[in-house]
């Protein structure tokens, strides 16, 4: 019996779809970037006041072949949002794709924490999905067909001493993706991943050997996870593959939330 060999690969296809990635020059933005690259999409790259980094990253995209664009705005802004939408489907076509990937972590605890530091997390970390999602999601229901991926938190389930703004936030997020799932699918799927502690310059300015200790010490895994490990899992839910993936928020914290 002959066995005839197939060629595979380790990316869900999402050749010709156009994917806006929030974020997409911090630690796991960037490897979300790649992670899309490799699927073969369009990928407008979000960044804020980072113009040089970003024209750089789209020319090198570019140069492996990936069309890709930098498109700047303030998540937390309606018309900054509004207008960064327009420019990418003007340039790569509307928005099949959308990451909320961009947020924001500081810590603080409440008998301490101003009411101005509150509200800056909660406005970029649930606003900006809000915002972003709300100016995609028409050309996505004109057209029958759309993805979204939220970024929470594993934080939203089991809470953290000091990060009380954030995990408010972060719970929001999974269930703004849990309502808004049951209000635009089956046509637009909304999903959601709740990564653990992630080695990247996000946490670098508080994360001292006794922080990183703290938040990996019950973890099944025991340290930080890579953005390489947690990207994959974003283009899957991007892609066909997911279809039956409704409302869900995934767990890719190394064992800190089971469920």
């Amino acid at each position: 019996m002959n066995a005839q060999a197939t060629t595979t690969t380790a990316h869900p296809s999402l050749r010709g779809r156009t994917v806006l990635v929030t974020g997409a020059l911090g630690g796991l933005g960037t490897a979300i970037v790649d992670a899309f690259a490799a699927s073969e999409a369009r990928v407008a790259v979000h960044h804020l006041g980072q113009a040089g980094e970003a024209a750089e990253r789209v020319r090198r995209l570019t140069e492996a072949g990936t069309a890709a664009m930098a498109v700047e705005a303030d998540i937390t802004d309606w018309d900054a949002v509004e207008g960064m939408v327009a420019r990418v489907g003007s340039e790569l076509g509307p928005i099949d794709v959308l990451v909320n990937n961009a947020g924001y972590m500081a810590p603080g605890r409440l008998a301490e924490i101003s009411l101005e530091e509150w509200r800056k997390t909660l406005t970029v970390d649930l606003d900006g999905v809000f915002l972003c999602s709300r100016h995609v999601l028409g050309s996505m229901l004109e057209r029958g067909a759309g993805v979204i991926v939220n970024v929470s938190s594993q934080l939203a389930f089991k809470g953290a001493r000091d990060y009380v703004s954030y995990c408010a936030a972060k719970a929001g997020v999974a269930g703004l993706t849990r309502a808004l799932a049951r209000e635009v699918g089956p046509a637009v799927r909304v999903n959601a991943i709740a990564p653990g502690p992630v080695d990247t310059p996000f946490i670098t300015p508080w994360a001292t050997e006794e922080w990183k200790r703290e938040r990996t010490g019950d973890l099944v895994i025991g340290r930080l996870a890579t953005p390489e490990e947690i990207a994959p899992t974003v283009a899957f839910l991007a892609s066909d593959d997911a279809a039956l993936y409704h409302g869900q928020v995934l767990h890719l914290n190394g064992g800190g939330v089971m469920a």
